[in-house]
């Protein structure tokens, strides 16, 4: 079992400013997303993050939401929470694959994500991994996303000086300006 396992976690960044993260909760299963929830918002306290938490029905509209969130709001990151249990059909396959390559392709773009959306054979792995004094995976979702937040934080700040700029202004030797025909 994992519980015998033991593994490595890293110290919760240091910020000068408090992150604000968004908690986008699939509660399909209440009580371990209720675990999941209390888990995450206790280690976004820890690290002196401003939270606030969304509920949407289920694990596949978790990344549509935080996409949503990532357009139009301010957040400087997610943890996304909830929950899928293998049941009879192949379904279990398809919100699994979907969910996880949803937030992947969001992370990818810039999106700093915890990804906290159990896939487990039963009930009982959940309520296991869901437990803040247990498996804790609430928690380190959060985690997750506060150190990615600081990893965003850390290289934003220096740009590199590659690639273009567009309307800066700045034209190559030999290139017409707007006054110019080529």
């Amino acid at each position: 079992m994992a519980e015998a396992e033991s593994h490595h976690t890293l110290d919760l960044p240091v910020f000068e400013s408090a992150p604000k993260v968004l908690i986008v909760a699939a509660p399909y299963y209440r009580d371990i997303a209720e675990g999941l929830l209390a888990g995450a918002r206790t280690m976004l306290e820890r690290a002196g993050a401003l939270h606030e938490t969304v509920a949407v029905p289920g694990a596949l509209e978790i990344p549509s939401a935080i996409a949503i969130a990532h357009r139009h709001a301010q957040f400087d990151g997610y943890v996304a929470l909830g929950c899928v249990i293998r049941g009879e059909t192949t379904h279990y396959d398809t919100v699994c694959n979907d969910s996880s390559r949803g937030l992947m392709l969001l992370g990818l773009q810039g999106a700093a994500i915890g990804n906290g959306i159990l896939t487990v054979e039963n009930r009982a792995q959940a309520l296991v991994r869901a437990d803040p004094t247990g498996g804790d995976k609430g928690g380190g979702a959060a985690a997750a996303a506060l150190h990615l937040i600081a990893l965003f934080r850390r290289y934003a700040l220096s740009r590199k000086g590659i690639g273009f700029r567009p309307g800066g202004g700045t034209r190559l030797a030999g290139e017409p300006d707007g006054g110019e025909t080529a």
